[in-house]
């Protein structure tokens, strides 16, 4: 998008904000605001968002967001950054050619895989499905760090939880290891649980993604300028609540989850190119705001199948080329309610492929290599060159799963497509114990916290395999 577009869509954000206002579903919190500068809307629980109060409160956002991962290694994200990969949430996993509800033991396989997977920097909580809706934020978040040395970014489900998450965040160390995320429930409302989610992790400096969802042609304008200014409305609201809470709290602006509605099946598109048109939107409203930017990359195919790739690889490419700091999704499939091992080979096997390709060809006097040339001279070869040697490893991608072989080769090895090679490559990944960061007697803390919240909520800890000596 080019500036013009980003200041249009910037003023018919705040125009929004000052009339009708935004609903906030949460008393407390609707009193802050109306004590920081808000004004009362039409309805009870509307409040209008002045441009001076937006802006004084977007003044206070870090322009960077440091994310750590479980030994203190920070990244630190920011409106210009290269842009990093997490996981998806969801409900299901698809393995083995089966469908089927995700558990806490595809949980914990889901993490050392991710682990190993060199393009990913965080895990994302995914629905446990043998877990108590009230407890699956806890009991994932600890699985999840007992399995990756990587930054975890929770799928918050209750304010109890959200309380247990902080009490884990001090067995770890200060530095931001977890992160946490909350989408308006549009248009123009903030619920009582993503408020109050919001109040009772302030102040522990815990970075939060804001997240406008705004399906355009529901609960969006069918444009899609419109629907950007909604849910960027949304997003500045959110950030408006969360430096009232806690100023200078790290936040992360996401206008990438935006849908479009499929006017013929009703469904919540993720994979269309107008998605990442949004995303783009995202990318260039967080450089605005100085924020670094968010989005996702999804599919409506339900298996690891061509669709995926044409979705995933179209819309890995306009995500990086657009600037996006944060790109969430490898491994997901089915707008987001799945998430497959297979899927988040290829996907790792995608970005290495597109970050090649956006470094685009270097021209200088070494790799021009005119000494070379001459060396070898008319009608030689290059391929016994040391400098061939020295620069085939970082000139050329080299693939990890894509097939570069012989036909004869292939068929002797089963004839196998790329989603059966990606599926024996993630399992034997998962399968694979690895370094989670933990010391044995935060890992014991942390299992004491989470069985102790279990048993306020009436459930019982998950079965899971063993702990590993390596974890």
């Amino acid at each position: 998008m080019n500036n013009d577009a980003v200041e249009q869509i910037h003023r018919a954000s705040l125009s929004l904000l000052e009339n009708p206002g935004v609903r906030i579903e949460h008393e407390a919190v609707r009193a802050l605001l109306l004590s920081h500068g808000g004004r009362q809307g039409r309805g009870p629980a509307d409040v209008r968002l002045p441009q001076e109060m937006v802006e004084q409160h977007l003044a206070l956002c870090p322009r960077g967001v440091a994310l750590t991962d479980r030994s203190g290694r920070e990244a630190v994200l920011s409106a210009e950054c290269e842009p990093v990969f997490w996981s998806c949430p969801g409900l299901f996993v698809w393995r083995g050619g089966e469908h089927r509800p995700f558990t806490s033991a595809d949980m914990a396989e889901t993490a050392r895989l991710l682990d190993q997977l060199e393009n990913v920097q965080a895990v994302f909580g995914v629905s446990l499905e043998d877990v108590p809706p009230g407890a699956r934020d806890v009991v994932g978040l600890n699985i999840i760090a007992q399995n990756t040395a990587k930054h975890v970014r929770v799928l918050c489900f209750t304010p109890a939880g959200a309380d247990v998450l902080v009490e884990m965040k001090r067995v770890v160390g200060p530095h931001p290891w977890f992160s946490i995320g909350f989408t308006a429930h549009g248009p123009l409302r903030w619920t009582e649980l993503a408020l109050e989610i919001f109040r009772r992790t302030a102040g522990h400096g815990i970075p939060v993604s804001i997240n406008g969802e705004p399906m355009a042609g529901a609960s969006g304008p069918v444009t899609l300028a419109g629907s950007a200014a909604v849910g960027n409305a949304e997003i500045l609201a959110g950030i408006v609540v969360n430096q009232v809470l806690e100023p200078g709290r790290p936040c992360i602006y996401n206008l990438g989850l935006a849908h479009v509605l499929d006017m013929r099946t009703a469904i919540a598109v993720t994979g269309a190119p107008e998605n990442a048109l949004l995303a783009d939107a995202s990318a260039a409203m967080g450089r605005f705001y100085g924020l670094p930017s968010a989005s996702w990359v999804s599919t409506e195919a339900m298996c690891p199948d061509s669709q995926a790739a044409l979705e995933k690889m179209f819309g890995f490419h306009a995500h990086m080329a657009g600037g996006v700091s944060l790109i969430w999704g490898v491994g997901q499939l089915e707008s987001e309610m799945t998430f497959a091992p297979a899927q988040a080979v290829i996907d790792n096997e995608m970005i290495s492929y597109v970050r090649r390709y956006l470094r685009g060809l270097d021209v200088s006097e070494e790799s021009l290599a005119l000494e070379v040339c001459r060396s070898v001279g008319i009608a030689g070869s290059f391929l016994e060159q040391e400098h061939t040697l020295r620069k085939f490893r970082s000139e050329f991608f080299m693939p990890s799963v894509l097939w570069r072989d012989r036909r004869e080769k292939w068929e002797a090895a089963g004839a196998r497509r790329l989603g059966e090679r990606a599926e024996e490559i993630a399992s034997e990944l998962a399968a694979t114990p690895v370094d989670s960061g933990l010391s044995e007697d935060q890992a014991a803390e942390l299992d004491r916290i989470t069985s102790r919240f279990l048993k306020g909520v009436g459930g019982n800890a998950p079965a899971l395999p063993p702990r590993d000596d390596a974890t």
